[in-house]
């Protein structure tokens, strides 16, 4: 007798390293009940696009990834921020399966089974302990919470994705131990606001091995640098108690890494952002953590071109880029979003504005990144190896993100492999990236 052939399920992901956590449980769960993935949309049996809604130009792209799904496939089930409000996607497209809004994974599971029942088999176990990851296998998102308590006035994931909803700090830590089990070398610590993380649990405690640990950002922080691995702590407002991890940093616990979404530093600017834990002694806090932690890299997001932002506002910005010599800078050109509350705020900026003020600030910052990595010239860094090629390997130091941040190119006497970490002697230095060869494992 012929098996049935396993239902074969192609998978789009859009969006922020968020949501990318979001399609790993999904697949997870999808491969557990003996569903195969599919590389191309015209070889499977339905689709899956999550989606993301944040700006006008996700929205485009996300809209432009359905159209192709639907013209090459047929059969699509919609999730994700952008089904959230579902109705630009029924216009758009009337004929998909199914729309969900983000974190509803059962929804999702429900809409696959109608339209694609699963093959029953009892006796497989098809997804190995750790889930199915959607990143190398060296490293891995740990998203701590959902959901955001903020207001920021040009932001709809509240709207989107509700407010803050922590997790158990005992479930984060289990997550993180079979991650670092399954051959993970490296945690990226995500959530909307991970320096918020536990306030909507009041820092509960939870079980965790032999001891309780509360739901706070410093205890967590420091109960994941105990698995021994890098720690990179992403998306933290710059709250009071951010100032107690540094010493995490400096101890060698976590890495010495910060990504603090300033967004501006105008006062006027910060105001009518509605930013929280805005706060002029900020310039002040990023010198007494680089003279506890030196090795501390600072990256951070602006945007330009704000409704009111004027020439003496992005000059003070300017300034105040270069007195904290910001290492990693991302820069966008403000987007009005269907449903902000910044759309009703006066003064808007011409768009060849923005431009000129998006390229004078990332002009600016080019410099201010060259001299930072100069400095490393000379030194030994730890570089975790992300690629491998004949001559040479791309990798990345503790002062760099994956795929946001800039690489380190290195030669090496032996293959190196991927996943290892190695020490590098610092050659030379460009803009963004540096470059080396290997001088130790």
């Amino acid at each position: 007798m012929q098996k049935a052939a396993p239902p074969k399920v192609s998978f789009v992901s859009l969006g922020c390293p968020k949501a990318l956590v979001d399609s790993e449980r999904i697949i997870t769960r999808l491969r557990a009940e003996g569903y195969e993935l599919a590389r191309k949309h015209d070889g499977a049996d339905l689709v899956i696009v999550n989606t993301c809604g944040f700006l006008d130009s996700a929205k485009r792209e996300s809209l432009g990834a359905i159209g192709q799904a639907m013209a090459e496939n047929g059969k699509v089930i919609v999730t994700g921020c952008m089904g959230a409000e579902p109705e630009q996607i029924e216009a758009a497209y009337p004929g998909v399966l199914s729309i969900t809004g983000p974190q509803q994974y059962e929804s999702v599971l429900d809409a696959v089974h109608r339209a694609l029942p699963p093959l029953h088999n009892p006796h497989i176990d098809l997804v190995p302990p750790q889930g199915i990851k959607l990143t190398p296998r060296h490293y891995a998102y740990l998203k701590i919470s959902e959901g955001c308590n903020n207001r920021c006035s040009f932001c709809i994931i509240p709207k989107l994705r509700g407010d803050l909803v922590s997790r158990p700090a005992n479930d984060v830590l289990r997550e993180a131990e079979k991650l670092v089990s399954a051959g993970v070398k490296e945690l990226l610590v995500i959530s909307q606001d991970t320096s918020a993380y536990g306030v909507d649990l009041k820092y509960a405690p939870s079980p965790w091995k032999d001891r309780e640990v509360r739901a706070r950002f410093l205890d967590l922080a420091q109960a994941l640098g105990e698995f021994g691995v890098w720690i990179r702590l992403q998306y933290v407002y710059p709250y009071p108690h951010v100032d107690e991890v540094i010493t995490l940093m400096r101890e060698g616990k976590v890495l010495p890494y910060l990504d603090i979404p300033f967004q501006h530093a105008s006062p006027e600017i910060l105001k009518a952002m509605k930013r929280p834990a805005a706060q002029e002694k900020t310039l002040a806090r990023i010198s007494k953590w680089r003279e506890e932690c030196p090795e501390l890299t600072l990256r951070s997001t602006f945007i330009v071109g704000f409704p009111g932002e004027t020439d003496s506002d992005f000059a003070y910005l300017l300034d105040w880029l270069e007195e904290a010599e910001i290492d990693r800078v991302g820069c966008f050109k403000y987007e009005p979003v269907a449903g902000a509350a910044s759309n009703g705020l006066g003064g808007a900026v011409a768009e060849e504005v923005k431009q000129e003020r998006w390229n004078a600030l990332m002009s600016r910052q080019q410099k201010i990144s060259a001299r930072r990595l100069k400095r490393k010239v000379g030194t030994r860094q730890q570089v975790i190896v992300d690629e491998v090629g004949p001559t040479v390997a791309k990798g990345r130091s503790k002062a760099d993100a994956p795929e946001i941040d800039g690489a380190v190119y290195l030669s090496s006497r032996r293959p190196l492999r991927v996943g290892e970490i190695v020490t590098a002697k610092i050659e030379r230095s460009d803009q963004y990236d540096l470059h080396g060869s290997v001088a130790g494992f």
